[in-house]
C-alpha cells in the first residue's frame, strides 16, 4: 500500500524550531520529486518547499526562504523540512507530496507545485506563545 505519513508537527513558541519528516511506504522516494505545503486556518494550500528526485534542486516560497530547508535521504525513504526562526504566520497543517512529473513554478514569491500523485495527511504546526 502506497503511503507518505508526516510527523514532527506541534506546538512550538515564535523563534524556535521543528523539523519535520515525511516517511514513505510502498514506494521509494529517489524518482520522486517531493513537495512540503501546508494549509493555514480559512486560507488557501500553498506551495513551501520542493526537492527534486536523486538529489536534485530545491525550491522555497519567499515566505519561508533562509529560514525552512528540505532534505532527503533515500536511505532512509524520508524527506525532512527543518523549519527555523518560526512565526505565528507559520502555523498549518503541513502536508508532504510525491510527484514524478509535477510542474513547479517560483513567481513572484509564490510557490506553485501542480501534478503531485500521493499525498500525506498532514501534521500541525502551531506556533504561539
Amino acid at each position: 500500500q502506497v503511503q507518505l505519513v508526516e510527523s514532527g508537527g506541534g506546538l512550538v513558541q515564535p523563534g524556535g524550531s521543528l523539523r519535520l519528516s515525511c516517511a514513505a511506504s510502498g514506494f521509494t522516494l529517489d524518482g520522486y520529486t517531493i513537495g512540503w505545503f501546508r494549509q493555514a486556518p480559512g486560507k488557501e494550500r500553498e506551495g513551501v518547499s520542493c526537492i527534486g528526485s536523486n538529489y536534485g534542486g530545491t525550491h522555497y516560497a519567499d515566505s519561508v526562504k533562509g529560514r525552512f530547508t528540505i532534505s532527503r535521504d533515500n536511505a532512509k525513504n524520508t524527506v525532512y523540512l527543518q523549519m527555523n526562526s518560526l512565526k505565528p504566520e507559520d502555523t498549518a497543517v503541513y502536508y508532504c507530496a510525491a510527484g514524478e512529473t509535477p510542474f513547479i513554478q517560483n513567481l513572484a514569491g509564490a510557490l506553485t507545485i501542480y501534478g503531485m500523485d500521493y499525498w500525506g495527511k498532514g501534521t500541525l504546526v502551531t506556533v504561539s506563545s
